[in-house]
């Protein structure tokens, strides 16, 4: 699930992304290790934990195929909403690879490293698209100026993908190049997928509810997302009421797996809560995920590893604050994933990156 994102402790809001252009430089800051101690003490998957950016809004962090950068969305100083930045591994070298105007979320390497993917809402305004109000509550926008670009890697030689109306984001890529991408075209949000070239696009999930955040498994064969199946009623009537006008409200989400076809979903959590973010270990029979569940508050949200089959649930992190959107190596030896810790600011989110125990 994606949406801007701008964490603090007692809330959570996740991203969205934006345009291409000539790449401008920010200069890398590489600080010492985050030290351990406290709670993250009971982190025993996590060791040698790494900081990469250090003020702003920094997330959805993803490894090129060949493990050798990592493309993530900014909004910082000089940035007023999030574009689309890459680094190095150790944080240095951070270029903007979007255009600058508007918003934009999801970015990702194509598996030649030859070309990036990302949402943007650039050509519906350069300015930054209106955030919604607290009138209706605690809900996420869904813009309907969202639509998919590729580009080279510096941000140059952009094309559109997708031109339908309504929002178009989300988009990962499989190993074989084949995208798959959240849509909102037939009036439910659903997950779709699509050529690398914006071909053949066939819808997957056909269930009313906020299906979306989809990742293919390291072999391409399946997809596992984040949604929610609504049953007719006040629940769905308010679900398509808030679609209707650009919004929704991501606060009971679980996680699901399906085939790279759409066939055979079924359901992987029941926890309750907020259950997004999830991705495949290598392994391709473990997902980690962010969940608020554990909290009776719902505010602290914390990473966990559970069995494709919904058995061994196992927590991962144990920060009081917030840790999302993970993202293992292609070898699975790392993990990168966004957190509130250590923020300079309250309520700054940064990248991290730490070594996995097996």
């Amino acid at each position: 699930m994606r949406n801007r994102v701008l964490v603090v402790v007692g809330s959570v809001s996740l991203l969205v992304v934006a345009g291409c252009g000539d790449p401008e430089p920010v200069a890398g800051m590489a600080e010492p290790p985050v030290a351990s101690g406290g709670p993250e003490s009971e982190e025993v998957r996590l060791t040698n934990l790494r900081q990469l950016t250090f003020t702003g809004q920094n997330a959805e962090a993803y490894y090129a195929f060949d493990g050798s950068r990592l493309i993530f969305q900014t909004q910082r100083e000089g940035v007023p909403c999030d574009q689309i930045y890459t680094m190095e591994l150790d944080g240095t070298d951070a270029q903007m690879v979007s255009t600058g105007d508007g918003r934009t979320t999801c970015g990702y390497f194509f598996p030649d490293g030859e070309s990036i993917l990302y949402a943007s809402t650039h050509l519906g305004g350069a300015e930054c698209p209106p955030e919604p109000g607290f009138e209706m509550g605690y809900v996420w926008p869904v813009y309907d100026s969202y639509d998919i670009f590729t580009a080279n890697p510096d941000g140059s030689g952009m094309s559109r993908l997708t031109s339908e109306d309504g929002y178009d984001a989300e988009a990962t890529i499989g190993p074989d190049g084949r995208i798959v991408f959240t849509s909102v075209r037939d009036g439910d949000m659903e997950i779709y997928s699509m050529n690398g070239d914006g071909s053949d696009v066939q819808r997957l999930t056909n269930s009313p509810g906020p299906d979306g955040g989809p990742f293919f498994s390291a072999d391409g064969s399946k997809i596992v997302y984040r949604g929610r199946v609504i049953e007719p009623g006040a629940e769905l009537d308010d679900f398509r009421s808030l679609l209707d006008q650009g919004l929704w409200r991501p606060t009971a989400l679980e996680i699901f797996v399906m085939d790279a076809d759409g066939g055979d979903p079924h359901q992987v959590t029941d926890l309750g809560g907020a259950n997004f973010g999830p991705f495949w270990h290598p392994d391709g029979e473990r997902i980690i995920f962010s969940s608020n569940s554990h909290d009776p508050d719902g505010r602290n949200f914390d990473l966990f590893i559970i069995n494709e089959d919904g058995t061994g649930l196992e927590r991962i992190t144990f920060n009081g604050t917030f840790d999302g959107f993970p993202m293992f190596s292609p070898d699975g030896a790392h993990l990168v994933f966004a957190s509130n810790r250590g923020a300079r600011v309250e309520g700054d989110t940064n990248v991290f990156i730490a070594d996995w125990v097996e």
